[in-house]
């Protein structure tokens, strides 16, 4: 008798290791890497993530430290409207410190929450307060809005790949 529960206890911790393998690996984030200037696809929107130099902000937001600007072209290759904003975007900088974008009104591009329509594509700005160095590597890093259901999170090399 004591042989038939331990057997049965046995499977049962066999049989919920084995779904949490499963699960653990389905819900997995998948990393894709590329380099500036180069499309990448996160869920259903495919970006093209470009440097665009940097600049000290204007009256109303002055950095701390330097605005690192990027481009961004996204479009929606899906049959229905999803969300795009400024706060998928982090930069990674040398010492692998994720920083926010910073939002502002430095010009007409800048990305803060938008619709995107299927097959519409657009060309927007946002910008990170960092301390800058030409001479290290920066990675932009895009993660997908929520109800875009996918494991996907792009990294961009974006200077001195």
């Amino acid at each position: 008798m004591i042989r038939i529960g331990l057997a049965i206890v046995m499977a049962a911790v066999i049989v919920s290791m084995s779904a949490g393998m499963y699960m653990y690996t389905q819900y997995q984030t998948n990393y894709i890497e590329t380099v500036a200037g180069k499309t990448v696809t996160v869920g259903p929107v495919e970006y093209v993530v470009t440097f665009e130099g940097t600049h000290q902000g204007d009256k109303e937001t002055v950095p701390e430290n330097t605005f690192v600007m990027i481009g961004i072209s996204a479009k929606n290759i899906s049959s229905e409207g999803t969300m795009i904003s400024g706060g998928q975007f982090y930069i990674v900088d040398e010492n692998e410190q994720k920083h926010e974008a910073v939002f502002g009104e430095f010009s007409e591009k800048d990305l803060w929450l938008e619709k995107l329509e299927p097959n519409k594509p657009i060309s927007r700005t946002t910008q990170f307060d960092i301390p800058f160095d030409e001479n290290n590597q920066y990675k932009i890093i895009i993660r997908p809005q929520k109800d875009q259901s996918t494991v996907d999170t792009a990294v961009v090399c974006l200077t001195n790949c």
